[in-house]
């Protein structure tokens, strides 16, 4: 949908000049975005799949019981490159690392996970990474409660809606989440999540949406205007301190640089109190990396508006 979101704006940008829209863009992660389909009415404050798998790798590689891996993923862009990019990474970060097994599943179709789960148990995997969201990340991790499979899993999204009251008491140590944010990051942030928990009864596991309002109004004030064009070129290497501290918009290709968590599932206490979906159970900090250690290449050409 972001992909032909980000056609539709050029198109609309190009035939109505004076009426420019900006695509401001805080969950759509396909790193082509800000590759091969770089734009300049777009901007995208998640951290792209690479990043985040260049993040989960450097940990993974310091993990001595990290043997054998499955690759389980929706078959969509998302989860064909979370696949990619993790046989890259850990080829280059640790060869002797062997991929026992790769899925690509349909897209919210599979209802019981039960014999994928004893798959993953027949291949001898220790360790299964996932980019799955929602009921498919949700029902993965309870067949596996289920079927007793004991190997780790490494998610992208385990604090999506849902997923944690499916986790339970279950998955504690063994369920970690790569993200540019976790549930315990104090100060500001702590304060705006228990202000969205009381008012809507869910949790605001995506931080990121407070760099498209911080940016935005930074940008609005730093070009005195509100015109699109105007706005966009102030957003272009906007640097400014956020929750997670200093962030940057890359002028580059429009990618957020930006510091990148590890946390691992386990039972909610006094250095990790938040309890999503009252589970009393917790996302807490493993390991938080600086924004240099998951920024990767681009290879945008981008054209701007008159140059």
């Amino acid at each position: 949908m972001a992909g032909a979101l980000i056609d539709a704006v050029a198109k609309h940008n190009e035939r109505n000049p004076g009426k420019e829209v900006l695509f401001l863009n805080y969950a759509a992660v396909d790193p082509d975005f800000t590759n091969s389909k770089c734009s300049f009415w777009h901007f995208r404050y998640d951290a792209d799949t690479s990043m985040k798998m260049e993040a989960l790798t450097t940990f993974m590689k310091d993990q001595p019981d990290v043997k054998k891996v499955y690759l389980f993923n929706q078959n969509y862009s998302h989860g064909q490159q979370v696949a990619k990019y993790a046989k890259e990474n850990l080829a280059r970060k640790r060869p002797d690392i062997q991929i026992v097994g790769e899925e690509l599943h349909p897209l919210a179709q599979v209802r019981d996970f039960a014999p994928y789960i004893a798959k993953i148990k027949a291949s001898g995997a220790d360790t299964v990474i996932t980019g799955n969201w929602g009921s498919d990340l949700a029902l993965l991790v309870k067949a596996a409660n289920e079927g007793g499979y004991n190997g780790k899993f490494y998610t992208y999204y385990t604090g999506v809606t849902g997923t944690p009251t499916a986790l339970g008491q279950g998955g504690a140590g063994k369920v970690f989440q790569i993200a540019n944010s976790h549930y315990n990051m104090g100060g500001q942030m702590t304060k705006w999540m228990g202000e969205f928990k009381n008012r809507y009864n869910d949790d605001m596991y995506t931080a990121q949406i407070v760099h498209v309002f911080s940016s935005l109004s930074d940008a609005m004030a730093k070009a005195k205007s509100t015109d699109p064009v105007k706005v966009a070129e102030a957003l272009e290497g906007l640097k400014f301190k956020s929750y997670s501290g200093d962030v940057e918009m890359r002028k580059t290709d429009h990618q957020m640089q930006q510091p990148i968590y590890l946390s691992v599932w386990q039972k909610a206490d006094a250095k990790f109190p938040y309890s999503p979906e009252n589970t009393g159970m917790t996302l807490a900090l493993v390991k938080d990396y600086p924004a240099y250690v998951s920024s990767t290449p681009t290879s945008c050409q981008m054209k701007r508006p008159g140059k």
